[in-house]
């Protein structure tokens, strides 16, 4: 099989894409979508997100060092693409969108309502890595919609149709092919 050559560059897809929420010190929300986020540990829970320096919430989450990643779905779409080509130097993405800010339980920036999990986070360090900076962050708080957990209290985010983020487009998420640990379970 052949196979084309590339220069170097990110090809790690697909990729969560998130909005994230944030307030500035006077209070004035924001909403970013990001698509450099990830899992960096799970003993202290950790995310990060990568932001370029000249983006409008690139000061905000450095002064005030808190935001909130919320989970994108089929639903949020749009609002997803919106929050990402639009600053909020210019606009004001709440109320553009009709996404309804709700407060956090640690901090000052406001979560989407309309996500099906809002993870609060708290910067621990800002690592400047070319275009981008790493903010990584302690997870602080966790929270994920009732309207998505069965009568055992098992969270289903299948059911609320999670989208991630390929090559410059939105893709939603398919079947559920296996699960941990399936390949080595005795039948």
């Amino acid at each position: 099989m052949a196979k084309e050559i590339w220069k170097p560059g990110n090809m790690l897809y697909p990729l969560p894409v998130v909005m994230v929420s944030m307030a500035d010190k006077n209070g004035k929300s924001n909403i970013i979508t990001i698509a450099w986020a990830g899992t960096i540990c799970t003993n202290p829970p950790m995310v990060s997100i990568s932001v370029r320096p000249e983006r409008y919430s690139y000061q905000i989450l450095k002064e005030t060092k808190e935001f909130v990643i919320n989970l994108t779905t089929k639903d949020l779409v749009f609002a997803t693409d919106y929050c990402g080509v639009k600053s909020g130097r210019d606009v004001d993405k709440f109320k553009d969108l009709g996404l309804t800010p709700i407060p956090a339980q640690q901090l000052k920036a406001p979560m989407i309502a309309e996500s099906p999990v809002n993870i609060e986070c708290r910067v621990r360090e800002i690592i400047p890595l070319g275009s981008h900076d790493m903010f990584m962050a302690d997870v602080v708080a966790v929270h994920a919609d009732e309207k998505y957990m069965d009568e055992k209290r098992k969270f289903h985010l299948e059911k609320a149709e999670p989208i991630v983020y390929s090559h410059g487009a939105y893709l939603a998420c398919g079947e559920q092919l296996g699960t941990f640990g399936y390949s080595v379970k005795k039948k």
